[in-house]
This record gives C-alpha cells, sequence and structure tokens, in this order.
C-alpha cells in the first residue's frame, strides 16, 4: 500500500506541471479570448438592444405621424363637405330666387294676358252689341219697308 501511495504521490508530483500549465492556460484563455469575446458579445447585445428601442420609438413616431396625418385629412375632408354644403345652399337659393322671378313674371305675363283678353272681350262684345243694334236696325227697316209696299 505504501507503494501504491508512493506511486500516486510521484503521479501527483508529475501532474503538478500540467496542473500550473492548465492554470496559466484558463487565465490566457479568459484574459485574450474570452474576456474580448464577452465584451464584444455585450456590446453587440447593447447595440441590439439600443436598435430594437430606436425602431420601438421609431414605429411610435410612424403611428403618431399617421395619426396626425388621417385627422389632418379627416379635418379636409369635413372643410370640402362644408364648402360643398355651402356651394349646394347657394344653388337652391339661386335656384329658388328664379323660380321665384319665373314665378313672378308669368304671373305678371298671365295677368297682362288676362287684362288684354278681358279688354279683347269687352270690345268684342260692344261690337257685337253694335253690329246687333245694327242688323236689328236693318232688319226692323226691312220690315218696315216691306210693309209699306
Amino acid at each position: 500500500m505504501d507503494a501504491t501511495l508512493h506511486a500516486l504521490g510521484q503521479i501527483l508530483l508529475g501532474a503538478i506541471p500540467t496542473l500550473i500549465l492548465v492554470l496559466i492556460l484558463h487565465f490566457y484563455l479568459k484574459a485574450m479570448l474570452f474576456g474580448p469575446l464577452q465584451r464584444i458579445l455585450h456590446e453587440r447585445r447593447k447595440a441590439t438592444e439600443g436598435a430594437r428601442e430606436a425602431a420601438t420609438l421609431s414605429l411610435q413616431r410612424a403611428e403618431k405621424k399617421a395619426a396626425d396625418y388621417e385627422e389632418s385629412l379627416q379635418l379636409a375632408r369635413n372643410e370640402v363637405y362644408r364648402e360643398q354644403e355651402e356651394v349646394r345652399k347657394r344653388w337652391r337659393e339661386e335656384h329658388a330666387g328664379q323660380i321665384a322671378g319665373a314665378r313672378k313674371s308669368a304671373e305678371g305675363l298671365l295677368s297682362d294676358a288676362r287684362k288684354k283678353l278681358e279688354q279683347e272681350a269687352a270690345e268684342a262684345k260692344a261690337g257685337l252689341e253694335q253690329h246687333a243694334r245694327e242688323l236689328a236696325d236693318e232688319i226692323a227697316e226691312k220690315i218696315l219697308h216691306g210693309a209699306r209696299r
């Protein structure tokens, strides 16, 4: 058993330089490879998160601009609709005025035509009465003339 422990001690003693080399390699790789690699990964993560935040902010600004655009577009549409309604109202008023003017003119023409018709009817009636008297006188004269013969 002593021999085994002695052999084990010799193996451990021979392993010390290997252990020292492994430890040196560990610290060397940690300082030269893993440290810079972690720093690069950390920077990359920060850059990625920063880009995500910038993209989120950009998206929020774009949504706000789109909402503002939609609002201004709706306001412009409402203004156009209001102007169209004003134009339609003016057209209706002008049309109503034209109709009233045409109605007044037609009533005036109709009144003039009635007066003229009444005047012509009165003249025709007077003419007929005159003609009826003349015919009555002529008939009476022929009857009286015929009775004298």
